[in-house]
């Protein structure tokens, strides 16, 4: 039996891949983004993330319209990149409302709906970013260290309603994500920052550019939807993304530290 499922980010990378594949396996898609891109049978919807009055509305008329919500996947995101100390109160607004608080606003819209019906899973996308801080990519990963500890503290608090939640952490993939990053002209510009920044952003980009193809990400998705047990946690990442990850949780801190500095040349 088909899933009704509403995925956010759905106009480009593995949000439109998961949205289509999805669609294309019986199920139905909701695909909001902000530009309500459809397609392939998914059915778009224009809504930023950050609308919470319109997230609420557009929910609602889903639930009504099919008389259940099965899967919510929390996939909207964007990357600004910059040095911590110069980030604007607008950058960093844009970067945590968008990842964090988009996240937060559609489980709170969705959750009423699978509580009711004692079903329901949300897959929340997170990032390699959310396992280790990142620099240059601070907020980014402030962002997504915080849909960590909220799917935790949130796979707890809704297990007994029949609710799963699961947390999918990609590493770097070859999508738009790595051409619509926005980065801080103030670090660009800095004497100290600038330099060291475009050097780390080169690597950053070079890194994502040969990255995973969207389509390996929407399989994965696909498995985790369709799964009766679905695990708590997936690292989708190529071998030496997925052995860092490892690495973060079995060394001393100032050492994981001392290599990610070394790395960035930072």
């Amino acid at each position: 039996m088909g899933k009704v499922i509403i995925i956010s980010g759905a106009s480009s990378g593995f949000g439109k891949e998961t949205a289509e594949l999805l669609s294309s396996n019986g199920h139905t898609v909701y695909g909001i983004s902000r530009r309500g891109m459809a397609g392939n049978g998914v059915i778009g919807i224009a809504l930023d993330v950050r609308d919470v009055a319109a997230i609420h509305q557009q929910v609602a008329a889903i639930a009504e319209q099919e008389g259940r919500i099965d899967v919510l996947i929390n996939n909207a995101g964007m990357g600004i990149g910059g040095a911590l100390e110069l980030a604007t109160a607008d950058e960093i607004d844009l970067q945590m409302g968008t990842n964090f608080m988009g996240c937060v606003n559609l489980c709170q819209a969705v959750l009423p709906y699978m509580r009711s019906a004692r079903h329901g899973r949300i897959i929340n996308v997170s990032s390699i970013g959310g396992v280790m801080g990142l620099p240059y990519q601070g907020f980014y990963s402030a962002s997504k260290f915080a849909i960590e500890g909220f799917s935790e503290a949130l796979a707890a608090e809704v297990r007994r309603f029949g609710i799963d939640v699961c947390l999918v952490e990609p590493g770097d993939f070859a999508t738009g994500f790595t051409a619509s990053r926005r980065n801080s002209q103030a670090t660009l510009n800095d004497p100290d920052y600038g330099p060291v920044f475009k050097h780390s952003l080169s690597l950053i980009e070079k890194e994502e550019n040969s990255g995973l193809k969207p389509a390996k990400m929407a399989h994965r998705l696909l498995k985790i939807v369709e799964c009766k047990r679905p695990r708590f946690r997936y690292v989708v990442a190529n071998l030496e993304q997925w052995a860092s990850v490892v690495l973060k949780h079995i060394i001393p801190g100032n050492w994981f530290v001392g290599i990610l500095r070394d790395y960035y040349k930072s």
